[in-house]
C-alpha cells in the first residue's frame, strides 16, 4: 500500500488525489507512523464508505473482544454464569448511584 506522508499530503493534495483515484488507498504517516488510511469517496459514495469503515471497527472491536474473553477464560462461561455478573454487576452501580446520591 502506498504511504504519504502528511507533508507530501499539505503539499501537493492534488498528486493525492490523483493517486487515490489510480490506487484506491494510501497510508497517511506522520513521523513515519501511519495515523489514517485515506480511500477516495464522491457525494455519492461518501455515506456507504463510512458505514463500512464503521462495519470493519465494529468486526475489529468483536474481534478484540473474543480474543480476550479467550485469553482470560470467559468465552467458556455458561449463561448461568453470565447472568450472575450482569446481576452483581447491576447491583454494584445501583448501590454506587444511592451513595452518590446522598
Amino acid at each position: 500500500m502506498k504511504t504519504i506522508s502528511i507533508l507530501e499530503f499539505r503539499s501537493h493534495p492534488k498528486a493525492t488525489r490523483e493517486l487515490l483515484a489510480v490506487r484506491q488507498e494510501a497510508v497517511l504517516t506522520a513521523e513515519g507512523k501511519p495515523v489514517a488510511v485515506l480511500v477516495p469517496v464522491s457525494t455519492e459514495t461518501l455515506d456507504d464508505t463510512v458505514r463500512a469503515v464503521r462495519m470493519a471497527r465494529g468486526q475489529m472491536a468483536l474481534r478484540t473482544i473474543r480474543q480476550r474473553a479467550r485469553e482470560t477464560g470467559r468465552a467458556q462461561m455458561t449463561m448461568t454464569e453470565i447472568d450472575a455478573v450482569i446481576a452483581r454487576t447491576r447491583t454494584a452501580r445501583r448501590r454506587r448511584s444511592r451513595a452518590a446520591a446522598r
